[in-house]
């Protein structure tokens, strides 16, 4: 792939906090890898919905979208993304409808059905329907209200109204790429956490996007997917500066959630090996090497499934060496920073 080839690179943040870490310090070791990645020309940079989760920070993302708005200049900055399903769109529209108002085009809405936490967690915060229809019928309710000023509209979105912030769709699953194509929204594949049916759902998205309906964004399908990446000077320390995320993936799995551990020098010596193999998917996409050899992998990764854009996840245990993994990869790729 040429160098005018290549996909854009964008960053998912989930705010992770490390084991001895606390909230506050989670937050602004987030806040200061958005000042790196807005430096070095990465193209966007966006924060995920989870609740009641003692690994990631980013229950409110709007509040933390606002805050990194504050502490940048160009990056463009989203939510990958809003769980719909947990809010009305009517506050959804308020919430970015305000950041746009504030803060100019810089914001995206990535939107998804998922909880985004347990099911106990998911009842407090008296979820919604995520069946297909419902949530297609309030995505095309969230783009009215962030549209034009509607003759006779009883409900509005002020601020929000007439600030047109994109909507993205977002999916692990062929039923996100059939709304994300009958919407006429770019698509955003989760496959750096469920790679099992990405294949499918951009093959899905592709023969049935509807660039004439009410709501499209864009004219033709434009197509993201999430890659674990993690970069070092040698290949030994990139492989072991990654257990951490793969002690984090086996956490999930075996619900028993906790902050991000530090790496181990023997995976299958902290991790049952019937649990490395049950945890195998969360990181069956991944890029994790030198910077050379993470390029190479991000190229054949995107060239394989045709994609516009990559958009990458990190963790490691010492906030200051995934900022310098970041740093590697802007580097190799030639980023404009």
């Amino acid at each position: 792939m040429a160098l005018t080839d290549r996909p854009l690179l964008s960053v998912l943040d989930l705010v992770p906090r490390s084991q001895g870490m606390t909230p506050q310090e989670a937050i602004a070791a987030s806040r200061a890898l958005a000042q790196d990645l807005d430096e070095a020309g990465y193209h966007r940079l966006w924060m995920a919905e989870h609740h009641g989760s003692e690994a990631f920070m980013s229950s409110a993302t709007s509040l933390l979208l606002g805050h990194v708005a504050e502490h940048t200049d160009r990056i463009r900055l989203g939510s990958g993304g809003v769980m719909l399903p947990n809010h009305s769109p009517l506050m959804v529209a308020e919430y970015y409808g305000t950041l746009a108002t504030i803060h100019g085009d810089r914001f995206d809405l990535g939107l998804g059905r998922a909880p985004g936490t347990d099911p106990m967690t998911a009842a407090a915060l008296s979820r919604g329907s995520a069946h297909l229809p419902d949530f297609a019928r309030e995505v095309g309710e969230l783009h009215a209200y962030l549209g034009a000023p509607r003759s006779g509209a009883r409900v509005r979105a002020l601020p929000g109204e007439g600030t047109a912030v994109p909507l993205w769709m977002l999916g692990s699953s062929t039923g996100g790429a059939q709304v994300a194509a009958a919407l006429g929204l770019p698509f955003s594949f989760a496959s750096h956490f469920a790679p099992q049916q990405l294949e499918m759902a951009l093959q899905v998205y592709r023969e049935h996007f509807d660039a004439e309906a009410e709501t499209a964004q864009v004219e033709r399908p434009y197509t993201m997917a999430g890659i674990n990446v993690l970069v070092a000077p040698t290949r030994e320390e990139a492989e072991y500066l990654f257990t951490s995320s793969q002690l984090m993936a086996a956490r999930i799995r075996t619900g028993q959630p906790a902050p991000v551990d530090p790496p181990v020098e023997d995976l299958a010596s902290a991790v049952p090996e019937e649990l490395l193999s049950m945890t195998a998917d969360f990181h069956r996409v991944r890029a994790v090497g030198t910077p050379s050899e993470v390029v190479a992998q991000l190229e054949s990764f995107a060239a394989q499934h045709q994609l516009d854009e990559l958009i990458i996840t990190t963790y490691t245990h010492d906030p200051e060496l995934r900022r310098r993994s970041f740093r590697l990869l802007a580097e190799e790729w030639g980023l404009p920073g």
